[in-house]
Parts: C-alpha cells; structure tokens; sequence
C-alpha cells in the first residue's frame, strides 16, 4: 500500500467537512476575546513635564555650590519621594488601591504603586562645560501616574510633581547652606589653628630674643664691631700700662715731702723731723739732767705738742733702731769703763729713757705706719696722673670684659642661628600656609553665601512645570482593538487547529482517491452524496443559526463598547475623523 501525500484541494475538502467544529471554536474563542477586551478594566495616565532650566545669573559671576549633574540628582530625589511614608500619605489621602489594601500587604501595595508611577528622562546633546565634550544631558523629565481612574490619576500626578519641586527646593538650599556651615566652621577652625601660630611665634621670638633669621646680618654687624672695639680698648690699654709704668718711675726718683728752704738758705724742718730731732735731744738731755730739770721739762711739753699735731708718737721703728744703737754703745763702753764711769750712767739713763718712751708708743699701738700726705707738687702732680691711668687703666678693663661679654653673646648667638632659623622657618612657614587656607575658604566661603541667596531667591537651576497633569480623556490601556484584533486571529486560528487534530484523529475513508489507495486497485464508478431533504433542512437551519449568532455576536459587542469602553457615537467619529485624515 503506497503513501497518499494530500494537497491542497485535500485540504480545502477537510476545512470544508470539518466547518461546523471550525465556526464553533472560532466562535468560542472570539466571544471570550471580546469578552478579555471589554471586561479588562480602565487604566488612565496623567502625566506632567518638567523643564530643568539653567540658573538666570551667569556662572562666571555666581558659581553654583551644587556640582552634580542633574541626572543625578534626579535620582536622589525619587529616592526621598518615593519613601514608604510618601506613599503611604498619597494611598491614604486619595484611597488609591481600596480592594487590593483589604488582601495584600503593605508592601505589595507599596510595590504596585510603585510600578504605577512613570518616570521618564528626556536628554539632549549638549557640550559639557565642564570637559568641553559632547555629552548627554538631561534637559527635561516626565512624571505620570496609571490610575484607575481619570480624576485619581490627575490628583496623584499632581501629588508627585508638587513633591518633586519640593524636594528640589529643599535638597538645593540644603545643600548650599550645608555648604556654607561647613565653610564657616572650617575658617573659625584655621583660624583657630593660626591664634595658635602667632602665640607660639611671640613665645619662640621672646624665647630667642636677638638669635632671629632676621638679625643674623645685625648680629655679625655687632660682632665685628665688638671685635674692633675691643681691639681698640686693648690698644688704650697698652698705651696706659706704658704710661703707668713711666710713670710709677718718676714717683721712685722723686721724694714725697722734698725740703723746705727758708729765705736765708737754712732748712725748715716740718713737724715730724722736728719731733725725730727733739727725741734724739731728750736722750742726750736725759742722760744729762734729771726728769725735773726745766730744759727736760721744756723739751717733754714740745714733744707733746708736736705729737698732738702730727697725730702720733713718732716713728717707732725709728726709735727701736736708736734703742739698739745705743744698746750697742752702752756694751762697748762697759767694756772699757766702770759702771759708774760718768758716761756710762749718762747713756744709761738715756736708754732707760728711750725705752720708756718706745713701751708707750707701743702701748698706744702707734706701730702701724701714719700715711703722710705728700707735700713736693711735682710728686704730688705725677702722683695724680698716675691714679687718674690706673682708674682709666681699671675702667678700660671692666669695658674689655663688657665688650668680650657681648661678643661671646654674639657668637653664641651667630652659632644658634641655624637650629632657629629651622625652627622659625617651620613656624613662619605653617603661619603663611594657613593664612594663604584661611584667605581661600574665607573666599569660597562668599562664593557659597552668595549662591545660597542665589538658591533661596530661585536664581539658581530649577524645575519648571511646563506642562501639568491633565485629566485623562481616555485610558491608556488595554488597547481593545487590538486584543480583538489579535482574538480573532487566534479564534481562527484555534479552529483551524481544532479542525486539524479532529481530522488527524480521524482514520474513516473520506474520498474515492483514499479508497484507491487502500485497495490498491482501480476504481470502476464513484457514487456522489445526494441530499435529501432532511439534509436539506439541516443545511437552512444551520445557516439561520449562524446568521442570527453573528447578529447576536455584533450586537453584543456594540453594546459592551458601548458601555465598556467608548460611546458608540464617539467611536464613530472618531472613525471618520481618521479616515479624513487618511484620506486627505
């Protein structure tokens, strides 16, 4: 038995045997695609533009403080708007979601809303002034809600555009004053810093007082000039100590008390050689007469006098000399004499005499040497020249040690000078610094006040509303004609496909062209189908039936567009509207 292969006129012979299941399940299908179209229900959508517009001022006399693009800062801001408390004040103030909020939960109904809102961004090409690229740029975004219904989705709209504008505001001023205050404390605070410095810079300048950089070129100055100084001094010096020592050489050849001549040529003792004289003459005149005798007497009452006006006893070395002297006498007279032998009892009484008046001068401790004033003016003259150079000599030295004092100061400042030039240069280095930071914030800080004014009097870069939420005058969705569109295809189609599987289910003998096939032997005579009348009936009342179905079918739809998804009139002038347009 050989393979039949079918063609088309086989095919067209299955669609028109099996029309019947084919008409039903198309109309099944295409009752329940009308039904989809017209019971799914309404969605509107109202949306809003909005124009982001450059600040009015130009940025090269106010700088902005807000350099983020504004892409970016789109997204910050839906992220503040679209909060859980937003939108849950947004749900509650417009009833949004009634039946859904009585089976699902807060989030979900959170997640729906979300869904619901629109956010699209319009760019354009634009030249970056940043770069000086091309680059894409927002210039524009759109905000829109789906809603159930119109009024409800102009209101949320509205509602979301009011926040969008808001938040803008709100993010903007905030950040420049935030800008501002961050400005502020960071100058109060380098300012702070250089208090700090300068205190420290009067502490390190009191503390190394004349060892500064700046007198470095003083100091040396100084230095060199003690050094000359004191080499003049040392000079001065030398002249004055050969003038001391000349000097002190003529005082050696010159006597103190030189003699004094009367007019007729004799010498005129002064008062201590006449008290020397008149005590060498009480020796002699003791040993001569008696203590009572009237020249001894005389001679005592001069010697008082004269002891009265030089202030003393005379000199007692003086008279332990002559004590000696005649000490040495008296040995050598008694070893020629007798004791009584005149002279040796006269020089006896002299000695006892002698020694008498030494015991009281030493008793009135006049041993210590009288200082007689000098009475030669020459001696007198170089006398006081020689005192007037040893006290130059004396203050010379005291300014010598002076000057060497200074310029070890010096010195010793010249060598400190570079451990305090570091230190001061550090100092001076962070003062300058932080003054130079203390000029740039206190700079950028007039910049950041002068853009928040800017930002509060709406100046700066802003939202517009170009375009507000309308009420919708029709939903957006679902698109019906199309759902019917494609419901008719597919009723066709799952006809067709029904029709198909019976037919493949099918394995009776359907033509002559089969039966040949199968017997494998020709065919002498093929009997066509007659009609009779019953299948005659049949035929018309089916035809009735499906007349009236497609009447009913038609004017079922009518109504539920009608009703459902557009007034019949409006549709119908929509309809002709169009078809002018199309056709010019």
């Amino acid at each position: 038995m050989e393979e039949q292969t079918k063609d088309l006129k086989d095919y067209l012979v299955a669609l028109r045997r099996r029309k019947k299941q084919i008409l039903t399940t198309m109309s099944i299908l295409a009752v329940i695609s009308v039904l989809v179209a017209l019971l799914l229900p309404p969605v509107y959508r109202s949306s809003a533009t909005i124009l982001i517009e450059e600040q009015e001022i130009p940025a090269e006399l106010v700088r902005s403080t807000i350099t983020s693009y504004a892409d970016q800062r789109l997204q910050v801001i839906s992220q503040h708007v679209m909060t859980r408390a937003n939108m849950m004040q947004i749900i509650e103030k417009y009833n949004l979601y009634p039946q859904q909020r009585q089976r699902e939960t807060t989030e979900e109904i959170l997640d729906r809303m979300r869904k619901d809102i629109k956010f699209n961004m319009l760019s354009a090409d634009v030249i970056d002034k940043r770069s000086g690229q091309k680059t894409m740029a927002a210039i524009a975004f759109t905000l829109a809600y789906d809603g159930e219904t119109a009024a409800g989705a102009q209101k949320v709209a509205n509602e979301l555009t009011t926040l969008y504008l808001n938040e803008n505001l709100k993010s903007r001023q905030q950040k420049t004053s935030e800008t501002s205050m961050f400005l502020s404390e960071e100058a109060d605070r380098v300012s702070e810093h250089i208090s700090e410095i300068e205190t420290k810079l009067a502490v390190f300048k009191e503390k190394n007082q004349g060892r500064l950089p700046e007198l470095t070129g003083l100091n040396m100055q100084m230095r060199d000039r003690t050094d000359s100084e004191v080499m003049e001094v040392d000079r001065q010096l030398n002249v004055l100590d050969e003038r001391k020592i000349y000097l002190e050489g003529q005082l050696v050849q010159m006597k103190p008390n030189s003699p004094m001549m009367s007019a007729s040529g004799e010498r005129i003792f002064d008062s201590d050689e006449r008290l020397k004289t008149l005590q060498a003459q009480y020796v002699s005149l003791s040993g001569i007469y008696s203590a009572n005798h009237p020249d001894v007497i005389k001679m005592r009452r001069e010697m008082q006098a004269l002891k009265k006006e030089t202030g003393g006893d005379g000199d007692m070395q003086e008279q332990a000399k002559q004590l000696t002297r005649m000490r040495s006498d008296l040995a050598t007279m008694r070893d020629k004499y007798a004791d009584d032998y005149p002279d040796v009892v006269k020089l006896k009484k002299a000695i006892a005499a002698l020694e008498e008046s030494h015991k009281k001068t030493v008793a009135n401790g006049s041993d210590a040497p009288k200082f007689k004033q000098p009475e030669n003016p020459a001696y007198i003259s170089m006398q006081t020249q020689l005192e007037a150079t040893l006290s130059e000599m004396k203050t010379l030295r005291t300014k010598r040690n002076d000057l060497k004092e200074k310029m070890a100061s010096y010195v010793s400042r010249l060598e400190q000078a570079p451990q305090v030039e570091r230190e001061y240069l550090d100092l001076g280095r962070d003062h300058e610094n932080s003054i130079r930071r203390y000029q740039e914030i206190k700079a950028k800080l007039m910049e950041a006040e002068v853009a928040q004014q800017m930002e509060k009097d709406s100046k700066g870069e802003r939202f517009s509303l170009i375009d507000p939420a309308q009420l919708p005058e029709k939903p957006t969705s679902p698109n019906r004609p199309a759902i019917l569109l494609l419901g008719m295809i597919l009723s066709l189609g799952g006809g067709i496909a029904y029709a198909g599987v019976l037919e493949s289910m099918d394995s009776s003998i359907k033509s002559s062209k089969i039966l040949a096939g199968l017997l494998d032997a020709p065919l002498l005579s093929v009997i066509p189908y007659m009609d009779n009348a019953e299948d005659r009936r049949k035929k018309t009342k089916l035809k009735t039936s499906l007349i009236l179905g497609v009447i009913a079918g038609i004017t079922l739809a009518v109504l539920l567009i009608h009703f459902l998804w557009v007034p019949i009139d409006v549709l119908w002038y929509m309809i002709m509207r169009k078809l002018e347009i199309w056709l010019g």
